[in-house]
């Protein structure tokens, strides 16, 4: 299938740049399976060109030398510097460059290779099986073409292209390492030889050299990994000071960079003379092939997604996810009860928010009573939860679904990053049921104070009014919306779910925004407030606010968001609204009193199926987003979910009281 594209090329004399660039088109078009996910026969078509290749001498001649006169004849830096290193730009102008490009493609320069080499791999489902065939097979491909056997004129022109492509690569490097943001959260770079600008003087007194010395190459080996390590230390340093986006996207562009260099200058080593300074000190021989191969898929796989939106979109949340699931994570340890002291302690605090929340339900039962506008109700509702949630907290009593959001954090955690194998799969197992029986007693230390506090209220209200709190019109109308059978009720516990996992999001947004910015240090050196409170006074507030920020921001946002909810529903006539598992008990409550008690078996089965229902469906929704956004965040790749889900079952069936009931130590 080779053998005709071969031929037709070979009997010209000449190849322009367009016969070139049409030549490996034609190539790779011969290559691509049917299936892009058909990784045999893609892999099946690479061997058959290596065997055609080997078979005729000018064959492998005629593509290698397309493929090095086009590298040497085009601007070759944009696509070696540029494609697969994310952007200076911010993320909403690198948006709507993809979509605007998607919309409308741009022109195609014929002097840039980095478009001509999106004219050969023309399929965004290039990247799928270009990067899934192995390696080896690719490194065979290239050997076959035997790069050290081409003209002399064409490899001297592509390693100049090589060499511009580090140059530039270095010098970027070197400004990155000089950005304020950096130097901010690692202030040695200040006080001693930067390694971002050693390597700079260092590979460019490399690259002027004629000759390459292996101590040479590994001094710029080291100097890379000091580089490498500087990053990595404000990486792991911002875990406890915060991070801005523009910081979390430097860091990341700081490691493609590394990146990319070291593969441009693995491979310049391979076609520039190298000699060793030492007899003694061996020099190491490897494959060119090999080296290429990882660059590359690398280019193949920014060629597809340079425009893709989703790409786009995963990146950033990856390089946000982590600031927010470790603050979460941290704060999701007080949510978890490890032995029966806590669990009892969480009980408690479970049931004293139990008499705030059925506060906040007759105040909403108000509001809705005075059949205010509907915007007017959402506002006065929204404030309603919201201060409601906050006061809560600030009397430090536990909203029982307020805690999926942070534990999830917590259960990540116990799992190696970038996708590695679980750390102690016996620990990740101890952790769910530790927070399994947590919310179990949040939810009841809710429930049971609730329920008898909403048939208290009515009974007061009866004995000094002569009526109910609620007609038994609005009785009947409550049940009626509180079934799991005849209504939405357990759909929309699932939107108040996915309101608890954003609160959560707010809640370590908040406290990274608190970290990074210093906003408690810079509120104790307010000099007016300072007047006014007193310097202990005003450092009790900072410190407050060093540990809570977060909390009580994803409390109060948690509240408008129930309430713009339901307001929103209303306003655009669409079927949203929310069930939340406290309010569902207290209307429960409100309404077996306002019947006189006179409720069918039905009934009140239903009411407390629907009350265990929207618990469920609150409590699930909100966990496994935020579970997912917290191993998204450190790009895992779960490869162990069915030995976990044994061995998950076999503690269930073995020590079923654990995932209800806590130890005693």
């Amino acid at each position: 299938m080779f053998l005709p594209i071969l031929k037709t090329y070979q009997t010209k004399q000449t190849l322009t740049q367009e016969d070139t660039v049409a030549f490996l088109a034609a190539l790779i078009d011969a290559i691509r399976p049917k299936d892009p996910s058909d990784i045999e026969e893609a892999t099946h078509a690479i061997q058959a060109l290596c065997f055609t290749l080997s078979q005729c001498e000018e064959y492998a001649t005629l593509l290698r030398n397309a493929i090095l006169s086009m590298i040497q004849e085009k601007k070759s830096v944009s696509l070696f510097a540029d494609s697969g290193i994310q952007t200076n730009h911010g993320f909403f102008a690198e948006l709507f460059r993809r979509i605007s490009h998607r919309i409308l493609p741009d022109v195609v320069d014929p002097q840039y290779l980095k478009d001509a080499f999106g004219l050969v791999f023309n399929q965004n489902t290039d990247v799928e099986w270009v990067c899934e065939v192995e390696d080896q097979v690719w490194a065979d491909l290239f050997e076959t073409l035997q790069f050290t056997q081409a003209d002399a004129a064409l490899k001297t022109k592509a390693k100049r292209q090589l060499v511009d492509a580090i140059q530039v690569l270095s010098y970027r490097l070197s400004a990155s390492g000089l950005d304020p943001d950096l130097i901010k959260n690692h202030e040695s770079l200040e006080n001693y030889a930067s390694p971002f600008i050693t390597q700079n003087a260092d590979l460019i007194k490399c690259l002027a050299d004629e000759i390459i010395t292996q101590t040479d190459i590994s001094h710029i080996h080291v100097m890379l990994d000091q580089c490498q390590a500087v990053t990595e230390k404000v990486r792991k340093s911002c875990e406890y000071t915060g991070t801005s986006i523009q910081l979390t996207s430097l860091t990341q562009r700081i490691h493609q960079q590394i990146s990319r260099l070291r593969l441009l200058f693995n491979i310049l080593t391979d076609v520039a003379p190298i000699q060793s300074t030492d007899p003694n000190e061996p020099v190491l021989v490897s494959s060119a092939s090999a080296k290429i191969v990882p660059l590359f898929k690398s280019l193949v796989e920014a060629e597809c997604e340079k425009n893709s939106i989703s790409g786009h979109w995963r990146q950033n949340m990856e390089l946000m996810a982590i600031r927010v699931t470790e603050n979460a994570g941290r704060t999701g340890e007080h949510y978890i009860a490890e032995n029966r002291a806590q669990y009892y302690a969480l009980l408690k605090s479970a049931m004293g928010a139990g008499l705030i929340i059925t506060c906040m339900a007759i105040f909403k039962i108000f509001i809705m009573a005075a059949h205010l506008p509907t915007l007017t109700e959402t506002i006065l509702i929204s404030l309603n939860y919201g201060l409601g949630f906050v006061i809560i907290h600030i009397l430090h009593f536990t909203v029982a679904t307020k805690q999926p959001a942070m534990t999830a954090a917590t259960i990540a955690s116990s799992i190696g990053e970038n996708g590695s194998k679980i750390k102690s799969l016996d620990k990740l197992v101890k952790i769910v049921s530790q927070t399994t029986s947590s919310q179990t007693s949040a939810v009841l230390g809710n429930v049971i104070v609730i329920i008898p506090c909403a048939i208290l209220v009515d009974m007061a209200v009866q004995y000094t009014t002569g009526h109910h709190f609620i007609t038994p019109e609005k009785a009947n109308a409550l049940l009626k919306s509180n079934d799991p059978l005849q209504s939405g009720a357990v759909f929309y516990g699932a939107v108040a779910g996915v309101c608890l996992f954003l609160a959560g999001l707010i809640a370590g947004f908040h406290d990274n925004l608190s970290a990074f910015n210093k906003i408690p240090e810079r509120i104790g050196a307010l000099r007016w407030l300072k007047k006014c409170l007193g310097e202990r006074r005003l450092q009790s507030v900072a410190d407050y606010i060093k540990d809570n920020l977060g909390a009580l921001a994803g409390n109060f946002y948690f509240g408008c968001l129930l309430g713009i909810t339901s307001g929103l529903g209303i306003m655009l006539g669409l079927p949203l609204d929310i069930r939340h598992v406290t309010f569902v008990s207290a209307f429960f409550g409100f309404s077996i009193t306002a019947l006189d008690y006179q409720i069918t078996n039905y009934m009140f089965v239903v009411g407390i199926l629907g009350i265990v229902l929207v618990a469920t469906a609150n409590l699930l929704t909100s966990f496994f987003l935020a579970l997912y956004v917290a191993m998204k965040s450190r790009k895992v790749r779960f490869e162990q979910w069915r030995i976990f889900t044994k061995t998950l079952l076999s503690r269930l069936n073995q020590h079923p009281d654990e995932f209800f009931l806590p130890p005693k130590q």
